[in-house]
């Protein structure tokens, strides 16, 4: 007895649409995941997270009086608190966890660029992802009341430091370290999404800052990421504010994060 054969449709490239789709899946999960992005346009996606850096920055700095992406200013916490001068008891711990956690960070990130290819679409991928994950981890903890996430923090009635608040510090300062190291990983060092003093050093001291528009593409990124970051830092102040405490602004970073992972998934390659 003969078997009944099933029609095919095809799709006009003389292929089934279950077999066309799932070859179109099985070459772009194979090669194009790990092509190389071109990077004619990779500011865009970058330029989004110097908006997270201000966001970040500004409602964690409220809240715990420390920063988890710009480390020169818990530098100077960290110093201050040698003397007892720290604006906040033992403030110079949550500096100090915010820092050594910005330089694992950094560390982990770059092995994972360098063993993976900075410019590979699924290290940018990787990278995005983390990064919103660990963002999730932190909101989550102060969603579900684990940590204090008030803004400004009351006072605590024992009169001790509250430990429990290095746990979203030190995560979102490890995160952070990745935006820096993609950025230096795709060759875009005039936007490296968290440092603005030596954005601003190296806006002011172009030769070309008065060139036209469409002249010096340098000049027109060091002047969006600094205007992102403000923008970030502004909105980061009204809407802990607003809302009483860090969790919404951490819940908007999160979401650009994944925004940026997902879009990394269609970003043109070489």
């Amino acid at each position: 007895m003969e078997e009944a054969v099933l029609p095919v449709t095809n799709n006009g490239n003389g292929n089934g649409k279950n077999g066309g789709a799932a070859a179109w899946w099985r070459s772009w999960r194979v090669s194009s995941i790990w092509a190389e992005i071109d990077t004619k346009h990779v500011d865009i996606p970058l330029l989004a997270t110097c908006f997270c850096a201000g966001l970040t920055d500004s409602t964690l700095y409220n809240a715990f009086s420390t920063f988890v992406s710009m480390q020169t200013g818990n530098t100077i916490f960290i110093a201050l608190g040698a003397s007892g001068q720290n604006s906040k008891p033992y403030g110079w711990v949550r500096s100090l966890t915010s820092l050594v956690c910005f330089i694992l960070g950094s560390l982990f990130f770059s092995r994972i660029v360098n063993e993976l290819g900075a410019r590979r679409r699924f290290t940018l991928l990787l990278s995005y992802t983390l990064q919103g994950v660990f963002v999730v981890v932190a909101a989550s903890l102060a969603q579900a009341g684990v940590i204090d996430g008030s803004v400004p923090q009351p006072p605590n009635p024992t009169g001790k430091p509250r430990w429990n608040e290095l746990g979203p510090i030190a995560l979102l300062s490890f995160q952070g370290a990745a935006q820096i190291v993609v950025s230096r990983g795709v060759g875009l060092n005039e936007v490296p999404t968290l440092v603005l003093t030596s954005l601003l050093c190296d806006l002011f001291s172009d030769p070309s800052l008065a060139a036209p528009l469409s002249a010096n593409a340098k000049r027109n990124r060091r002047v969006v990421a600094f205007v992102l970051t403000l923008l970030g830092a502004i909105a980061g102040g009204w809407i802990s504010k607003e809302t009483g405490g860090i969790m919404c602004a951490l819940w908007v970073v999160a979401a650009i994060k994944f925004v940026v992972a997902i879009c990394w998934v269609w970003f043109p390659t070489l």
